[in-house]
């Protein structure tokens, strides 16, 4: 138990760390968000309106250490600022509508992945030199080579302009009314299709290739062998002795891909135009909404941070060995 509390210290110092880049990085920049949007405005917006501007978004002529502690409070509070691009809507109202679609979106693309790639790579590993094992790895590692925005692109081309399988981008269709209802629902799930196929085809080789791997070198162990020698279900050996333990390299990169979800598939939103966190930061960074920026940052930092830490958990929990060397 010592040992995840001095990890969760750890990763708390890492979030204050994030926390203060987040807050000096913009202030070293020349210039600041009212400005940029002043320029913009040029002869429309009067010296008034450009302090009232400064004030919305709590840029003040105070000295820097006093906005630096003012900014944590504010982070602490959950208080990520006013959105330019949304103005009046505050940063956390903006990034929640996007979290929904990020999280069914990329979140259930990573679960898919991690599920079928290492049940694959377990069965790769089980019967080696069979069709899996001779043929899946290296195609699903030659899918896994290319972009995911040109694997997008390439489904949008073949299954929706050719073909017409698939709506071509959106979360859902422009006369549908939101609600939890079967068409709603099918309708979501129909825009859905072809960017998670993205996510699960351009990342489910590498889960193959780790699982396979450590697979292969646990099927080596004592202790496999010793479950052999029992006279043990094969079943048994591969599922509770073997893979359990090749799981665990696994289980860390799961976490961090789980954490980074939150950010949201980048560039496969913007090829589908999906309102998803990813989609917003495009839009964030066009506009040169700073705030809003700094939130998403906020958040997918210390979503990565939980995560990892949760990987810590359960990793200790899983493995003894790790146990014994904290204690």
């Amino acid at each position: 138990m010592n040992h995840l509390l001095k990890r969760l210290f750890f990763y708390a110092g890492a979030a204050w760390t994030a926390l203060t880049l987040n807050f000096f990085l913009p202030r070293l920049m020349p210039g600041d968000p009212a400005t940029a949007l002043f320029a913009r405005f040029a002869g429309r917006l009067t010296p008034e309106g450009l302090q009232a501007l400064r004030e919305a978004f709590g840029l003040t002529d105070a000295p820097l250490w006093k906005q630096y502690f003012t900014y944590l409070a504010h982070v602490l509070r959950g208080d990520l600022g006013v959105s330019i691009a949304y103005f009046p809507a505050p940063v956390t109202q903006v990034i929640g509508t996007g979290l929904a679609w990020t999280l069914f979106l990329a979140g259930t693309g990573v679960v898919l992945s991690f599920i079928i790639g290492s049940l694959l790579g377990v069965v790769a590993a089980w019967w080696r030199r069979g069709w899996v094992d001779q043929w899946l790895p290296s195609f699903f590692a030659f899918l896994g080579a290319f972009p995911y925005f040109w694997l997008a692109m390439v489904a949008l081309w073949i299954f929706g302009f050719t073909l017409g399988w698939f709506p071509l981008g959106h979360a859902y269709a422009d006369d549908m009314a939101p609600g939890f209802t079967f068409a709603f629902v099918a309708d979501v799930f129909r825009h859905a299709a072809l960017p998670l196929l993205t996510v699960v085809l351009a990342t489910l080789g590498g889960w193959l290739l780790t699982m396979r791997n450590a697979m292969v070198a646990v099927l080596g162990s004592d202790f496999v062998n010793l479950a052999r020698a029992k006279g043990l279900p094969p079943r048994t050996v591969m599922l509770r002795y073997a893979a359990r333990n090749a799981l665990l390299p696994s289980i860390t990169g799961f976490g961090m891909a789980l954490g980074y979800v939150l950010g949201g598939s980048l560039l496969t939103e913007v090829v589908f135009s999906y309102p998803g966190q990813g989609y917003l930061l495009v839009q964030a960074v066009r506009n040169q909404d700073y705030p809003l920026m700094q939130g998403i940052f906020v958040f997918i930092t210390l979503a990565v941070l939980a995560a990892n830490w949760l990987v810590d958990v359960l990793t200790w929990w899983l493995d003894a060995r790790t146990r014994e060397s904290a204690s």
